[in-house]
């Protein structure tokens, strides 16, 4: 009993020296112990200075300056500065196995700085002082050379920081105001880390819990889960991750306000058209690569009404890139044309007849948000001043140009194919090309110029071109060309028929088998000289002016009531005059005497031509009524050639 109470003190008694003499040892010693396995772990310079002893709250070293290097093709300086910082070590792990388990680190107000490479370098991802990657293992490979002694850190407390973060190919970015906390309680475990960023003055909160945080921090692929809330929105990931910047797993986001969230990082607000981001709901399986290539798969995209699924490919070096393939169902983009998204009321383009185009500024914005390619199908589209059936299209965007390639849209009853351009290179600009097959007309001329006075079935051809900040500045701007056929239908409004036949026309309906015409557009006016309006008992024929731009419109109809048994032609002009709203439709009777003078002079110089006609074939002595006056004259002379040759030989 004895022997076993004297082994018991023995070894108290080691302890105790043991941990005495820690005590002993001088603060610079202890501040230059931990400062080499720093720099074995990590592969970085360590400088610590002015260093003293404390004992209170936990037992270590406190530095009025600590400096840990950065990477070595860094150009941003030390990765780490603090002119205060306190380290607490384990006494009991470096006594037991000589480690040093730094237990706690505070600093306060230091710099971090970070820094990326388009290569997929990053100055955070750290090597031992071999220049490897620095990979913990629980055990040692037998006879393998002694490796640095292990380091961990259980606590880490950094507050009021500056964070600057330097990626290749983009602005740096610089944080104050940081505040970060990392809890790691066993060096080969899983890590939690918390922090708070304020770029833009309101707190960014970022929580994340790591699994086996030694590999991670050496650049190995680990667990993590991840939450960043900002703005009142909230992005999550569930999956996989490295610090070189390679990520995989689960993303979500909820965004109720796109502006809100981005001002909080301290970014522009792009300012997203109602149903096209200004708030988001995503979820999406996603890959990340430490060059910035994201890929989403399994993708579902809320848009604050739209709704979009598919996969897509996004390079975020410089201006994003994109390469999506996405399916919608009514898709709603009237706030990307400048209109309206809410209540119930007609488009965004139009306006009512007689108070003029919108002349509020448009926001074209958005069109520098991105490059490249996407697909969509929608089940409809609605334009604001054009509804869209069944789409299939392809949208390239090119530095502020936006072509929608419609390869295949149902629209207004009939079939439409083409391109529809908006450009914001340099002021904004709307064009596009495209042919239409069996439209019905009313529906269509009342969402373009706000028409309803034609029904039908067209084929349309249509090219034009418009430029301005506003619907007013295009619509006045237009031009262009085109051609129409109608295949049966009617004018609403007027009845010629009845205005031939009674003189009353106004507040009736005009029944044809067919129009057609050409038209070209002109500062937003679109002129026609070549109108055509078959009806059973007359035609009619049109041309004239239609202001686009002003609303108005001065066009002359000429119908012709098909000639009788007993009489000529009768053609009565009626003039259409006015603004959209309230166009008076009266007979013309300067164009009516004008027409009756020319079909007089055209009947008289007809009667002489058919005197003549008697005249010539009387000297020319046609007999054959069928014979024409050349045919004649040709037979007149064979005859006196032949008389003359005879009297010769004679």
């Amino acid at each position: 009993m004895k022997w076993v109470l004297r082994l018991v003190g023995f070894a108290l008694i080691l302890v105790l020296v043991a941990g005495v003499s820690v005590f002993f040892l001088p603060a610079d010693r202890i501040g230059a112990i931990a400062a080499d396995q720093i720099r074995k772990a990590t592969g970085r310079d360590v400088t610590i200075t002015g260093v003293s002893m404390t004992l209170w709250p936990v037992l270590g070293v406190r530095a009025d300056g600590l400096e840990v290097g950065n990477a070595d093709w860094s150009e941003q300086g030390p990765m780490l500065t603090a002119e205060n910082a306190a380290i607490g070590v384990d006494v009991m792990a470096y006594i037991q196995s000589r480690e040093i388990r730094i237990t706690n680190v505070e600093a306060t107000r230091p710099t971090i700085r970070l820094e990326s490479r388009a290569d997929g370098r990053a100055s955070w991802v750290f090597t031992d002082a071999s220049g490897a990657a620095q990979i913990e293992t629980e055990t040692p490979a037998p006879g393998a050379a002694s490796t640095p002694q292990a380091l961990s850190i259980q606590k880490l407390q950094v507050t009021d920081a500056t964070l600057i973060y330097a990626a290749e190919g983009s602005d740096t970015l610089s944080y104050s105001g940081v505040d970060l906390s990392l809890d790691w309680p066993e060096r080969l475990g899983p890590a939690t880390i918390a922090a708070t960023l304020r770029p833009a003055g309101t707190a960014v909160q970022v929580d994340a819990t790591v699994g086996a945080f030694a590999g991670f921090i050496s650049g190995q692929v680990q667990p993590v889960q991840a939450v960043i809330e900002a703005g009142g929105g909230r992005v999550t990931l569930d999956g996989r991750a490295s610090t070189a910047g390679d990520v995989a797993g689960l993303l979500g986001m909820d965004l109720p306000s796109t502006d809100a969230f981005l001002s909080a990082l301290g970014l522009p607000a792009p300012g997203l058209p109602e149903k096209l981001g200004q708030a988001v709901e995503i979820s999406s399986e996603i890959t990340l690569t430490s060059d910035r290539r994201l890929s989403l798969r399994d993708l579902r995209a809320d848009l604050g009404g739209n709704t979009l699924n598919g996969a897509a490919d996004i390079s975020l070096n410089g201006t994003p890139t994109v390469n999506a393939q996405l399916v919608a169902g009514a898709l709603d983009l009237r706030g990307a044309m400048g209109g309206e998204t809410s209540g119930t009321g007609g488009g965004g383009g139009a306006a009512p007849a007689g108070t003029g185009w919108p002349k509020d500024p448009i926001d074209a914005s958005g069109l520098a948000a991105f490059n490249g390619e996407i697909a969509l199908t929608a089940s409809s589209i609605d334009l604001g001043q054009f509804k869209l059936g069944q789409t299939r299209t392809l949208l390239r965007n090119d530095n502020r140009r936006m072509v929608f390639e419609l390869r295949e849209v149902a629209a207004y009853g009939g079939t439409l194919v083409g391109e529809f351009v908006i450009n914001n290179r340099s002021g904004l600009s709307v064009g596009g090309n495209m042919n239409m097959r069996g439209l019905s007309v009313q529906p269509f001329l009342a969402d373009a110029a706000d028409l309803d006075m034609l029904t039908g079935q067209a084929n349309l051809d249509l090219k034009f071109l418009g430029v301005g900040q506003n619907v007013d500045a295009i619509m006045r701007s237009l031009s262009g060309n085109g051609s129409f056929n109608v295949a049966g239908g009617t004018i609403e409004g007027i009845d010629l028929d009845g205005l031939l036949k009674f003189g009353r026309g106004n507040g009736r309906t005009t029944v044809f088998e067919n129009m057609s015409a050409t038209y070209r557009m002109e500062g937003g006016n679109l002129f026609n000289d070549d109108l055509l309006v078959v009806l059973r008992s007359f035609e009619a024929r049109g041309n004239g002016r239609i202001g686009l731009g002003a609303q108005d419109i001065d066009y002359l109809f000429t119908p012709t009531a098909l000639k009788g048994e007993d009489g000529p032609d009768l053609a009565i002009p009626v003039r259409i005059r006015g603004p959209w709203a309230d166009p008076s439709i009266l007979p013309d009777l300067d164009a009516a005497i004008d027409l009756r003078l020319d079909e007089k002079l055209e009947a008289e110089k007809e009667a002489l031509k058919a005197k003549a006609r008697e005249k010539v074939a009387e000297e020319l002595g046609v007999v054959d009524e069928g014979q024409s006056l050349e045919d004649a004259a040709k037979q007149k002379l064979e005859d006196e050639v032949k008389k003359g040759l005879r009297s010769l030989f004679d």
